[in-house]
């Protein structure tokens, strides 16, 4: 019985002996709290992230970020160039003032009576060609001239008036009362206007009521004759 109870005692201590590295088996269970500790190198991960090492191979990119000024330096360049035709011609007058600048008094004056030459040359070619045409051209017929004391055809203003005057020689001096309505108002608006009309005979007297007619300047204010005596005076 004993050695039974020997030989059972036994088998439960050969496999104590495994048992004996349960220090090894709890070494796990000691790095799992190391493993709770490590939380803080997860943090900081970016201590043990050696990820940047393979990242040399974006250095390119500076180099087409270095590219990429270039083109924007090109750009303005191009933007610089004259687009329109007036920023040409202002481009051309500037380039041409800079090389008139440059240039001596000497080749001034040269290029300034060469242009004159030209100028000269362009007006004697035109005046030719005018001659020519005109000569080709048939003239206008010419405006037949007018006399200045001719006789015209128009119809002479005639007045109605009363003699106020007859003192001067062969004259009589004739009131003329005018009478018109107002165009917004309606007003009767009266007006008077004397003239002084030739009387060859001296046959008005003053109070007459004649007619008298426009005629040429007979002196320096009489320019109407008289026609008839319509009423005498009383």
């Amino acid at each position: 019985m004993a050695d039974e109870e020997k030989s059972e005692e036994t088998p439960e201590e050969t496999p104590a002996a495994p048992e004996a590295p349960e220090p090894e088996a709890t070494e796990p269970e000691a790095t799992e709290p190391e493993a709770e500790a490590t939380p803080e190198p997860e943090a900081a991960e970016p201590e043990a992230a050696p990820d940047p090492e393979p990242e040399p191979e974006p250095e390119p990119e500076p180099q087409a970020e270095a590219a990429e000024p270039e083109a924007e330096a090109a750009e303005p360049e191009a933007e610089a160039a004259p687009t329109s035709k007036r920023e040409q011609r202002a481009a051309a007058r500037h380039a041409e003032a800079s090389q008139r600048s440059a240039r001596s008094p000497e080749e001034r004056q040269a290029e300034r009576l060469a242009e004159r030459k030209r100028k000269a040359e362009q007006r004697r070619r035109r005046r030719v060609k005018e001659r020519e045409r005109a000569k080709t051209q048939k003239p206008a017929p010419a405006e037949p001239a007018i006399a200045v004391h001719a006789e015209t055809t128009g119809r002479p203003k005639t007045r109605q008036g009363r003699v106020v005057s007859d003192k001067a020689d062969q004259t009589i001096t004739v009131r003329i009362e005018n009478t018109r309505r107002h165009r917004r108002y309606e007003k009767v608006m009266r007006s008077t206007s004397t003239l002084h009309a030739h009387d060859a005979t001296n046959d008005a007297h003053e109070g007459d009521l004649v007619r008298v007619v426009e005629a040429r300047p007979l002196s320096k204010t009489k320019r109407w004759r008289l026609v008839e005596v319509l009423e005498r005076a009383r």
